[in-house]
């Protein structure tokens, strides 16, 4: 504050500080040797009104894929708006959305609802659209004491240690992902070819580039069935090669995320959040808690089409 040369008792104040400019830093705690970090000092929603921070933010996801928050006692909107920050949202054609704020996703359990499971396997979200979210920011409203909690993979650090015989393999080798096979499979027929024809099954390389870092990115998971292009003359010998031969190396692939060096997990409380980039991860939501609520509400950021 700065008094005027005409009147030393006049103060002169901007109405609004940036959060940026209070010279605030983030404290920045790596949770693993592969992926993760807590950020401290840090409140999400001066960073949904804050587009320095939010760039800031977005670096440290660059760097370490997964960021984590505690005590972020935002409002839904400021949770948007945060996600907002870093492209559209996009609601989820099966589980429910906040009717308020278009591209929230509540995921609500309590003790009478089914074990869909569907979270509690490795995957990267919506890899059945052509183009899969950016990331997700998921924020935690009420959990178990105990159980419940989340984790990520590293797979660009999968990649980096396959055999390279098996990189060779795959080099432009593309798989398909399907909503169909996953959310689609306990549904009655009707509904099953109903959700096919909406989202018809996408077809993405099994090898993708981040499309910021130009990192290489082992792109498979829970919803992806099978290769499309493995039966070639240099991959199939007999006729017999080809539906074991793909199916054994896919399965490989998809459980490169189930190796802990790559992994890091959180243990949630009410009003943690996580934000993750879905382009280079995969996650799993542990569905160790006896019958009790467990409230979520994730923001998904639209993506590209995977190269």
């Amino acid at each position: 504050m700065t008094a005027t040369a005409a009147n030393p008792t006049t103060v002169n104040a901007p109405a609004i500080v940036p959060a940026s400019s209070l010279g605030a830093t983030i404290h920045v705690e790596q949770l693993t040797c592969a992926i993760g970090a807590e950020l401290q000092n840090v409140n999400l929603g001066e960073a949904s009104r804050d587009a320095a921070l939010a760039a800031e933010i977005k670096s440290l996801l660059l760097q370490h894929k997964v960021l984590f928050f505690r005590d972020q006692d935002i409002t839904r909107a400021e949770h948007v708006a945060f996600a907002r920050r870093f492209g559209e949202l996009e609601d989820h054609p099966v589980a429910g959305s906040d009717p308020d704020h278009p591209g929230l996703v509540r995921i609500y359990k309590d003790p009478n609802s089914p074990n869909d499971r569907y979270e509690n396997a490795w995957h990267t979200d919506a890899t059945w659209r052509e183009k899969p979210p950016m990331g997700c920011v998921l924020r935690c409203v009420e959990c178990p004491p105990v159980g419940g909690d989340t984790m990520w993979a590293n797979m660009v650090l999968a990649y980096e240690n396959l055999p390279e015989d098996i990189k060779t393999r795959i080099a432009g080798l593309r798989a398909r992902h399907s909503i169909e096979a996953s959310f689609g499979a306990a549904m009655p027929i009707e509904k099953r070819r109903a959700l096919h024809s909406q989202f018809p099954d996408a077809e993405h390389p099994v090898v993708r580039l981040h499309p910021e870092t130009g990192e290489k990115v082992l792109f498979v998971n829970a919803f992806a069935t099978h290769f499309t292009n493995f039966h070639t003359p240099e991959n199939v010998r007999y006729g017999q090669d080809y539906a074991p031969g793909a199916a054994q190396l896919l399965h490989y692939l998809i459980s490169q995320a189930q190796i802990p060096e790559y992994q890091v997990r959180w243990r949630w409380k009410p009003n943690s959040m996580a934000m993750w980039d879905n382009r280079s991860t995969q996650h799993y939501a542990v569905m160790d808690y006896p019958p009790c609520h467990r409230k979520m509400e994730r923001a998904g950021i639209m993506g590209d089409t995977p190269f």
